[in-house]
């Protein structure tokens, strides 16, 4: 396919301005690339709505040790990763706090009691607290806390403040971004020769990475071989602040991840005093309405642990897109059906946290340098879509 539009020429296109796009494309750009990349909403999506949580002890799930092997690998990236970022643009809020986790009732005491010799098998550096050891540690827990799990080396960063200086790293370092969205990635003899924009311009490059997000599916011109396992997992999240500038007391210092009636519910302070609270996790096709019921359930079991938390203000409830794949794992790494095309997505709840990884994994495939090993479970080629699903169709 061929456009009638004006076209520029790069090394290589991202499509995608998230912050696995971002970090690919700073990272590509360090290695002498020229880069260009589309996205009609940059650093947004489900980045902006994230909470920044760098916790694969917590939030390691049962029977997911080869996503576990990664999430640790990415989160020992961190802090060069963080530092590098600080230097060439601003500072992105990354915090050693570690992160705490605590049970509310007697059912989530033996939920916490199996994770913590699950975590143990499989040789975490984790703690077991007593609900006194716990709210020694926190004060501002609630008398009510049974029991706790403490990880040191879960942090955080702050999601907003990374995708600003990400923004401002790329674009130091030359990147050129596109307000456009991408129609189609264009092909010659089965190889990538570049994307369409809307607009209907081109950008030729012998070298695509699709990182879309939740969207990736939806880009055209590829074989439906081609095309990324993923689908929007809705998740929505709410943002505390100081009511009238005063703080209502003692609040979190790390970050918390409350186990409340089997529900789970995390609290993310920021040093501005601010404080995140999220996230549900839905299946709702493209749908980012904010719910009553949402903003109730998640206020409800934070204040449980948290009972200050009550008299914060209500700043921001917001809903993000996550992009699921089939094992909640990422799809990462050059495609065996197309030339040139690399994929970067599928990151669900851990785009952030292997943001770092990930930018050196890609730059490497477009280099034809060899994946990292904890990547070796999560390529391409693992599952795909025969055709694009009719669900996606609703925007």
């Amino acid at each position: 396919m061929h456009s009638t539009g004006e076209s520029r020429r790069a090394d290589v296109v991202v499509v995608g301005a998230g912050v696995i796009g971002l970090s690919v494309a700073w990272r590509a750009a360090r290695a002498g690339m020229s880069v260009v990349v589309a996205d009609p909403e940059p650093a947004r999506g489900a980045s902006w709505v994230a909470a920044g949580m760098l916790a694969p002890v917590t939030e390691v799930q049962y029977g997911e040790e080869a996503l576990l092997t990664l999430t640790l690998a990415a989160a020992r990236r961190w802090d060069a990763f963080a530092t590098e970022l600080a230097a060439a643009a601003a500072p992105v809020g990354y915090r050693r706090t570690g992160t705490l986790l605590v049970a509310m009732d007697e059912g989530d005491r033996a939920w916490t009691e199996a994770l913590y010799a699950y975590e143990r098998e499989l040789g975490l550096e984790v703690q077991w607290l007593t609900g006194r050891h716990a709210r020694a540690m926190e004060p501002a827990l609630s008398p009510g806390v049974r029991c706790g799990l403490w990880a040191p080396g879960d942090h955080q960063v702050h999601n907003r403040q990374l995708l600003g200086s990400l923004l401002a790293a790329t674009g130091s370092s030359g990147v050129v971004l596109l307000e456009e969205a991408v129609d189609a990635v264009e092909l010659a003899a089965g190889a990538v020769s570049g994307v369409r924009l809307a607009s209907g311009d081109c950008v030729r490059s012998p070298a695509v990475v699709l990182a879309a997000g939740c969207r990736s599916a939806l880009i055209g011109g590829l074989p439906a071989g081609a095309l990324p396992a993923v689908r929007p997992v809705k998740g929505q999240i709410l943002r505390l602040g100081p009511r009238g500038g005063v703080s209502p007391g003692p609040g979190p210092t790390r970050s918390v991840r409350a186990i409340v009636e089997g529900a789970s519910v995390y609290v993310v302070p920021r040093e501005d005093g601010t404080v995140v609270v999220g996230a549900t996790v839905e299946e709702q096709g493209f749908d980012t309405s904010v719910t009553a019921g949402a903003v109730y359930e998640l206020l409800r079991d934070a204040r449980r642990a948290l009972p200050a938390l009550s008299e914060m203000a209500l700043e921001e409830a917001v809903a993000g897109l996550r992009p699921g794949s089939p094992d909640n794992g990422p799809v990462v790494g050059p495609s065996p059906d197309v030339e040139g095309l690399v994929l970067a997505t599928g990151h669900y709840r851990n785009g952030i946290l292997l943001a770092p990884l990930t930018a050196d994994a890609v730059v490497s495939a477009i280099e034809g340098r060899p994946q990292p090993p904890e990547l070796e479970p999560f390529g391409p080629g693992r599952f795909t879509v025969p055709a694009r699903p009719a669900s996606f169709g609703a925007q």
